[in-house]
């Protein structure tokens, strides 16, 4: 089973991302903050890691470093989820190395669509 790991700082958005990506059929491991993600990346190794921006700790960027930094989790696409959309933030978002940057907010089905094309794109 396809395994995701979700980084929220909010409760509710965290267990509504948790909730709609289970019931669309994918095992889903959930942490509050980036160092929690950084923690449960090299554990759980999933397939794809939707993260916050920003989360207290350490934010989705600083997470994301740390994750691309380490040769066992670089292959994992990370996937920013964030209600900046400014040019700047996004960028940074890339440069932190991640795969896609998705807007909040964002309809159930949108999110597991995109996550769905996200994972056929990088063969998983």
């Amino acid at each position: 089973m396809t395994k995701i790991l979700v980084a929220e700082d909010e409760r509710d958005i965290r267990d509504l991302i948790g909730f709609t990506l289970r019931f669309a059929g994918f095992d889903v491991v959930t942490v509050a903050d980036g160092a929690e993600a950084v923690q449960a990346a090299p554990q759980e190794m999933p397939d794809m890691i939707l993260m916050d921006v920003r989360m207290p700790r350490m934010t989705g960027y600083e997470a994301c470093t740390h994750i691309k930094a380490d040769p066992q989790l670089s292959h994992i696409p990370v996937v920013f989820l964030s209600a900046k959309g400014q040019d700047s933030e996004i960028r940074t978002g890339f440069d932190a190395g991640a795969s896609e940057y998705l807007l909040k907010p964002f309809a159930p089905d949108e999110l597991v669509q995109r996550v769905k094309s996200l994972l056929t794109q990088f063969g998983k």
